[in-house]
């Protein structure tokens, strides 16, 4: 089964898309508390970590897709103060979530928010130096679609970078975070955030997304070149760079 056949309701009829939206809408309120708990604080340290890669290339205008509730935008902000941040997200109520952290910080004049598609994305009137995807390309209807989609978006000889969440190969690594992915997080979900049917689609498509060489063959398919990947935490979040 591919990430792309994976979603959060499984008896729905609706798109994947739809499912997503409706996903995140029902965990906004809580979904930078459960971020927090499952990834035990570190999923901040591996958007620095991301971002300091990123700044090698100066970007000064960066589309964050499946920007959420913010955080990688506010951070990018924090790290790149020369660069003008656009979020582009499916749910409106994690973007009201964002959009209450970016007024609280003052960055209304820098980080700017939009709901839509990246399958079907609006009509911006510049193109980016940089599109940055947070643990998002798992949540694709289309993974090919939504990268081609980011592709021309973009400059030529700007670059697209992807954090997402992996599998690690070392013993005993593997089998801790193999345990954790089928129990720690589904149990999070009922118990913590109250949304088993959500954190359950978590579960299932970190297991499926694509991830290394493979992942660098789809952005290469995309039309993007010189793909490169880091490993963060024995392998449990992966980043990926490349060129348009």
């Amino acid at each position: 089964m591919s990430v792309e056949d994976i979603k959060p309701y499984s008896e729905s009829p609706d798109s994947k898309t739809e499912q997503i939206r409706n996903a995140f809408d029902a965990i906004a309120g809580r979904y930078d508390r459960m971020n927090r708990i499952m990834s035990f604080g570190v999923d901040m340290t591996w958007r620095r970590q991301a971002l300091r890669w990123l700044a090698e290339h100066q970007p000064r205008t960066i589309l964050d897709v499946a920007t959420g509730t913010g955080d990688f935008a506010l951070l990018a902000a924090e790290m790149l103060p020369d660069a003008r941040i656009t979020g582009l997200d499916l749910s409106t109520e994690m973007l009201s979530v964002a959009e209450g952290k970016v007024r609280g910080r003052g960055l209304e004049n820098r980080i700017k928010l939009v709901a839509g598609d990246i399958l079907h994305p609006p009509a911006f009137q510049e193109k980016f130096d940089a599109a940055t995807i947070a643990f998002g390309v798992r949540n694709f209807e289309s993974l090919q679609q939504g990268l081609k989609a980011t592709h021309g978006l973009l400059r030529p000889g700007g670059v697209v970078l992807v954090l997402e969440l992996a599998r690690p190969c070392r013993f005993p690594v593997r089998q801790l975070h193999g345990l954790y992915l089928r129990r720690g997080i589904p149990l999070a979900g009922r118990v913590i955030a109250g949304h088993p049917a959500e954190y359950r689609y978590l579960q299932h498509s970190v297991a499926e997304v694509p991830q290394g060489e493979e992942m660098e063959q789809i952005l290469t398919a995309a039309g993007f070149q010189n793909p490169q990947t880091r490993y963060y935490t024995f392998g449990s979040c992966a980043c990926y760079l490349a060129e348009r």
